[in-house]
């Protein structure tokens, strides 16, 4: 398999690893798009979210749990922050191995238009 998130839950691929169970891996966003950016991966291959299964359905719980945690951990989970998980082409996803970003440290606001 080709995935660089496998590659990384693997270490074959070094990365900034700020947190890590049995299910799960996270690390910093290399293009961060926010003070805080990081990435939350479970280390079970699911190329997207249309692929998850119900028997996913904790590992996919364990994600959010997850950013919770850390955005906890790093201060701002009072303040607020942004979870997010792209599905497919349109959606952005450029991984094919569904994964979180958990962005905080700045506000946040939708798009106008």
């Amino acid at each position: 398999m080709d995935c660089l998130f496998c590659k990384i839950i693997n270490r074959e691929i070094p990365s900034d690893i700020v947190y890590e169970d049995d299910e799960v891996l996270a690390f910093n966003d290399i293009a961060p798009q926010a003070p805080t950016h990081i990435l939350i991966v479970p280390k079970q291959h699911i190329a997207t979210l249309n692929d998850v299964q119900e028997q996913d359905l904790a590992l996919v719980g364990r994600l959010q749990f997850t950013a919770a945690k850390l955005a906890r951990q790093l201060g701002f989970a009072e303040d607020g922050y942004r979870v997010v998980m792209n599905c497919n082409e349109h959606g952005g996803q450029t991984v094919y191995h569904i994964h979180m970003h958990l962005m905080g440290g700045r506000p946040f606001a939708w798009p106008a238009g």
